[in-house]
């Protein structure tokens, strides 16, 4: 729609405020200033749920197997090397992984509890940046024999650093003459990771694997073997293939089925605030309508002059529609810039408000993340961008139509 000079004067004129109120009317200003914050909003809240996804996933990728591979039978997998070697052929396996996984009790200067301990070889620690490459005390090359890996948060829960003890119980105890005794061994701190989940940093223990089994009593046995693949998002495809190189006597579990409800309870909330915010968008631009009627019922007169001097009821229309679009496009590029900077630096605003109020604004213990992560996706901005525009463009539709078809005759006549 291509709109005249004239039509442009006019319909800024009209937007103008006759008696001081400011630059625009107090319902078209409100209209603007919804639109401005209903875009901000829905684009802020969608890069925040894809930051979400995006740090829980790689963390949970990066941290565990793609496809974890079990006995069927339960209990331990005996003689891992060569079901590792079969799987390790399978076109686009990256990594296999033997892993011994089990509970125990922490014990450090008389207090006690309880942790998930997970034994794994030198090599394998060292070839997952999520762990070797957040090593925050220490180093991971120290990671071998006794000297163990543990998380930020139990190092600070327990009072422990790098070289310091820490002694852990089996459930697994020593059968002895009087009844089954407990087994304890003392480790010595090696490295301290930060991976940002406080599941891991808090309760997770990196164990060598050698050192995991004398200590489990699992000789030359293993839990389960890690798979890692190419292109883990695809993973189905590759469930089938090494399913198939590890044979019938073993059964795989994927990350997608391991985190499936978690995942998919992200996918419903992200639906379920996209359309409740997007109302939000909705109610603004029913405020168009009510400040455009108004005005072309405060317009009357002015319309029905213009008609007589040789406007066209297209000029009218143009006029008016121009007249509300404005609105919803100074409102969507408001708040379309607001958003976008706000997700660009959500996280230093997040600590700029902690430090102005005192309080923990984003607990790592509730949410799972030690930051609050910010992914911007452009594809979904640009649809919000254009619903907002879409929106404003078919709210000025009817009062534009409205005031096109009065009659300067009748308009005359009642003023």
């Amino acid at each position: 729609m291509i709109f005249s000079a004239f039509e442009r004067m006019v319909a800024m004129r009209y937007l103008r405020a006759r008696r001081q109120e400011g630059f625009i009317s107090v319902i078209a200003m409100f209209s603007l200033l919804g639109i401005a914050l209903g875009v901000a909003t829905l684009i802020i809240v969608m890069a925040v749920m894809n930051g979400f996804r995006a740090e829980l996933l790689g963390r949970i990728l990066g941290l565990n197997g793609h496809v974890n591979v079990y006995a069927s039978a339960g209990g331990p997998i005996r003689g891992w090397d060569d079901v590792s070697a079969r799987i390790a052929r399978v076109p686009g396996v990256t990594a296999v992984a033997p892993m011994i996984e089990g509970q125990a009790l922490v014990s450090v200067r008389g207090a006690a509890s309880g942790a998930v301990v997970r034994g794994t070889r030198p090599e394998d620690f060292a070839r997952r940046p999520v762990l070797a490459g957040r090593i925050v005390q220490g180093d991971a090359s120290a990671f071998g024999g006794d000297d163990i890996a543990i998380g930020i948060r139990m190092a600070q829960r327990l009072g422990l650093l790098v070289g310091d003890q820490m002694t852990l119980i089996s459930p697994r105890g020593t059968p002895t003459a009087f009844g089954t005794a407990p087994r304890l061994k003392a480790f010595r701190i090696g490295a301290v990771f930060d991976v940002g989940m406080y599941e891991y940093d808090n309760n997770f223990i990196f164990v060598p694997l050698e050192t995991a089994q004398a200590f489990f009593r699992m000789e030359d046995e293993a839990t389960a073997l890690e798979v890692f693949v190419a292109e883990p998002t695809d993973i189905r495809a590759y469930r089938s293939m090494v399913s198939a190189a590890a044979g019938s006597q073993y059964r795989m579990v994927d990350w997608q089925q391991v985190n499936s409800s978690f995942f998919n309870a992200l996918q419903v909330e992200r639906n379920v605030m996209f359309l409740i915010l997007s109302l939000i968008i909705m109610v603004a631009a029913f405020n168009i309508i009510s400040s455009l009627i108004m005005l072309v019922k405060d317009k009357g007169r002015d319309i029905a002059i213009l008609r007589t001097m040789g406007a066209t009821r297209g000029m009218v229309l143009r006029i008016f529609f121009l007249a509300g679009a404005s609105v919803g496009v100074i409102g969507t590029i408001a708040g379309l810039l607001l958003g976008v900077s706000f997700a660009l630096n959500i996280e230093s605003i997040r600590q700029a408000l902690q430090a102005l109020t005192g309080t923990e604004l984003f607990s790592a213990e509730i949410y799972f993340l030690s930051r609050l992560p910010a992914k911007i996706e452009w594809m979904e901005v640009a649809q919000v961008t254009l619903m907002a525009l879409g929106l404003s463009f078919a709210a000025t539709v009817y009062p534009a139509w409205r005031a096109a078809r009065l009659d300067p005759v009748e308009a005359l006549r009642y003023e």
